[in-house]
C-alpha cells in the first residue's frame, strides 16, 4: 500500500499537481457561477484555491505556474469567446493573492523551499541539543522545516518566523507544538537561540553570515543546501536526497 506522502500532490510527477490545481479551481469557479455568485467572488475564490494549491510546487516557477494557471486560462477562454462578464478590477485579485503568499520584499530570500522530511535526521549527530534548547526555523514557510526539526529534536522548543502571513498561518496550523510568528528574519535578534536553521538561497547566505555574529557562544547556524562561503564550516553532511547540510558553531570563524 502506498504511504501517505505519495498521496500528497507535491510528491507527484510534474505537471500532475498543476493539472489537479487547475481542475479544482475551474470546478469551484463553475460551481459558484452556476449558482449565481457574483463574477468577482467566483474568480477570487477560484484564484485563492489555485494560490493555495501553489504550495504543491517544489520550485518558484512551478508555484507561479500553478497559482497563475487558472486566471490566465480563464482570461484566454473569455478573450476567445468575446465575453466581458467579469469586471476589469477583478483580474487584480489573483495578483493580490499571489503577493499575499509571496510578498515582494521576501523575493530576495527563498520564496518557498520546503525542507525534505528526512533532510535533518542526521543533524543531532553533528549538533546535539539538550532538552529545552531554543531552535529557530528562520523563514519557516509552510512548516516543513519545523516538522523536520521536531523529528530531529523532539525535546527542543521550536520557533518559526515567516514574513508571509498566509504561510505563517499555515505553518502554525501544521505545527501546533511550535511558536510561529510573522516577522523579518533579518531584523530578528538571533542571540536568544541555541540553533538557527535556514533553507534560503545562495544570495541570502552573505546576510546569514553577518547575522551569525549575533549567535551566543556554542550556538549553531545550520543551512540546508547552501554554504555560507564567508564562514568556516564546523561540520557538514549529505542528506539522503543528495542535499548538503552545513553547520557553523558560534563564535563563527570568517574566511
Amino acid at each position: 500500500m502506498a504511504n501517505g506522502s505519495t498521496l500528497w500532490p507535491a510528491r507527484w510527477r510534474w505537471p500532475l499537481a498543476a493539472i489537479l490545481a487547475w481542475l479544482l479551481a475551474w470546478l469551484l469557479f463553475k460551481g459558484l457561477a452556476d449558482h449565481g455568485a457574483p463574477a468577482g467572488l467566483a474568480l477570487g475564490s477560484a484564484s485563492a484555491l489555485g494560490v493555495a494549491c501553489s504550495l504543491w510546487g517544489n520550485s518558484w516557477w512551478r508555484r507561479l505556474f500553478i497559482g497563475a494557471g487558472f486566471p490566465l486560462s480563464l482570461a484566454i477562454s473569455l478573450a476567445s469567446a468575446g465575453a466581458t462578464a467579469i469586471p476589469a478590477w477583478a483580474w487584480l485579485l489573483p495578483l493580490g493573492l499571489l503577493l499575499l503568499v509571496y510578498p515582494i520584499n521576501a523575493w530576495r530570500d527563498a520564496p518557498l523551499f520546503p525542507t525534505p522530511s528526512d533532510a535533518l535526521q542526521e543533524l543531532p549527530q553533528h549538533a546535539p541539543m539538550p532538552a529545552g534548547a531554543l531552535v529557530l526555523d528562520a523563514g519557516c514557510g509552510a512548516g516543513d522545516g519545523l516538522q523536520a526539526l521536531h523529528a530531529a529534536y523532539p525535546e527542543a522548543v521550536l520557533y518559526g518566523m515567516e514574513y508571509s502571513w498566509p504561510l505563517r498561518f499555515l505553518s502554525a496550523l501544521r505545527c501546533p507544538w511550535a511558536r510561529v510568528r510573522r516577522g523579518d528574519i533579518w531584523l530578528d535578534d538571533w542571540s536568544a537561540y541555541d540553533m538557527v536553521y535556514l533553507f534560503q538561497r545562495p544570495e541570502s547566505m552573505t546576510r546569514a553570515a553577518l547575522k551569525a555574529g549575533e549567535l551566543r557562544e556554542g550556538a549553531w547556524l545550520v543551512s540546508l543546501d547552501f554554504e555560507a562561503t564567508h564562514l568556516r564550516a564546523s561540520a557538514k553532511y549529505r542528506t539522503p536526497g543528495g542535499k548538503m547540510v552545513w553547520l557553523y558553531r558560534a563564535p563563527v570563524v570568517a574566511l
